[in-house]
């Protein structure tokens, strides 16, 4: 096994990603220890027990003390508090990065909280899944996914390509990107179908007398793929409301325009059009399957459960 990049890794947050990350340094021997740290007592005995670090600590200036790379995995609307905390304990010339779903947000309630003898370089794990906690996570979670880097303009090039290095080693694919690039990019690859799914499972609760009856018994894989994305983590999707909400309000603009455009042909029995979205998004599935972001089986790959190898395709 190579040798670890970094001596101390201090892991501040140990939810789905956090615990993941810790799975995923193991077993690449990415650090020689690391340090887990959340404000819960109850989570961090769970973290304890499922033996996700080395050492464990409620605070996060405890945690960080002496971390050569230091990784924030929070909601987003609590990024300035973390920075503001652990910013006197931070070791000189240490990586300090982030998993948050939003760029410019991060950025301007970390930055002005950390030293300038640190090197903060802002990232985001394109990976997840709707469970949350430290029993969600695994190793394999970033095998094959991108993870998007978005270093600033005073950014050390020798950090940069060892966090570089960092995500490759933990099975990413890494991209850098200016970070309102990376906004409105996730905004609608990531942000928008999560609100228009938790809307639609709204909307099916909202007509109760049929949700607890016939749309729960006879969910086919639409409404189910749906429920899946609306049952993520409401407190990360809050904050990623809050915190990106000039992109995504203009994503949910377009949408809206796009939506009356469907509306007017299922109206009018505009067939020719409706039959040349349906095929021009059919594409867009392929294309998905031949970049590696998903895999070319049955009903979505829920049968791959009981095939593991299918569950982590190849990187392309």
């Amino acid at each position: 096994m190579p040798e670890p990049l970094f001596d101390k890794v201090a892991l501040i947050g140990i939810g789905l990603i956090g615990s993941s990350l810790a799975h995923a340094i193991r077993r690449a021997g990415l650090a020689r220890s690391v340090t887990v740290s959340t404000r819960s007592e109850a989570t961090l005995e769970r973290a304890r027990a499922l033996g996700l670090g080395d050492d464990y600590e409620r605070q996060a200036a405890d945690a960080v003390r002496d971390a050569d790379l230091v990784i924030v995995s929070v909601p987003v609307g609590a990024s300035g508090a973390v920075a503001e905390a652990i910013a006197p304990a931070l070791k000189p010339g240490a990586i300090v990065t982030d998993v948050g779903s939003t760029k410019g947000s991060v950025i301007a309630q970390m930055r002005p909280h950390l030293p300038e003898n640190v090197r903060f370089i802002p990232g985001h794990p394109i990976a997840g899944t709707e469970n949350s906690g430290p029993d969600a996570g695994f190793a394999e979670l970033f095998d094959g996914r991108w993870c998007i880097l978005t270093p600033l303009g005073d950014t050390d090039a020798e950090a940069l390509a060892r966090l570089t290095a960092f995500w490759e080693r933990c099975g990413a694919m890494v991209e850098t990107m200016d970070p309102e690039h990376h906004d409105m990019v996730l905004a609608i690859v990531s942000h928008l179908p999560h609100i228009i799914a938790y809307n639609i499972v709204g909307t099916a609760d909202d007509l109760e007398a049929v949700t607890k009856s016939e749309v729960i018994k006879y969910s086919a894989s639409g409404f189910r793929d749906f429920t899946r994305l609306a049952a993520s983590d409401p407190t990360m999707w809050r904050d990623v409301c809050l915190h990106n909400s000039e992109a995504i309000l203009e994503m949910l603009a377009r949408f809206s325009e796009d939506l009356s455009a469907l509306q007017r042909a299922i109206r009018w029995g505009d067939g020719d059009k409706l039959f040349e979205m349906f095929t021009r998004t059919r594409a867009i599935r392929r294309s998905i399957i031949e970049a590696g972001q998903d895999i070319d089986v049955p009903d979505f790959g829920r049968h791959a459960l009981a095939h593991p190898e299918l569950a982590h395709p190849e990187k392309p």
